[in-house]
């Protein structure tokens, strides 16, 4: 995405990931002595969601991978999809997305540690399952349990 990032982060150390997002805040003071600019260089402050169970794991992995759709298919978040062959092909194609590294495209391999999702999913085709199933729920193909959180 142009003005945010969304990241999904597992804590091994207690106050693990704050620490890491105070060192990404570091990454956008130097980026800023670099390119001689001021300012934030994402949207909005750190914003942490703790994830409580299996569906709402699932609904997070599913929202964070198919945020792009947005920049081809406005409206995609109130279930807009036109096209969902094209959106996931569109997501195949995008450059700054860890998708493809869960369906077995390794782009991002020493950032991305795949197992905790492979596991939880079964394998890359049920990752990649999980990605279709929430455009094609977008796109008013399919309904999803009502579990699901939108």
């Amino acid at each position: 995405m142009p003005n945010h990032i969304h990241l999904i982060l597992r804590e091994i150390k207690q106050n693990g990931i704050s620490k890491y997002i105070q060192k990404l805040g570091g990454y956008s003071t130097y980026f800023n002595k670099q390119y001689h600019r001021m300012g934030a260089l994402f949207q909005s402050r750190f914003k942490a969601i703790r994830i409580k169970d299996d569906v709402q794991l699932d609904t997070v992995f599913s929202y964070v991978h198919t945020n792009p759709v947005e920049l081809w298919e406005a409206g995609w978040k109130k279930r807009k999809v036109k096209n969902p062959e094209r959106a996931v092909k569109k997501l195949e194609e995008y450059w700054a997305s860890s998708y493809n590294d869960y369906i077995g495209i390794s782009k991002f391999p020493q950032v991305v540690d795949r197992k905790f999702f492979l596991e939880f999913y079964g394998d890359e085709k049920k990752c990649k399952q999980a990605i279709v199933d929430w455009i094609r729920f977008k796109a008013g193909q399919i309904e999803l349990g009502p579990e699901i959180i939108e």
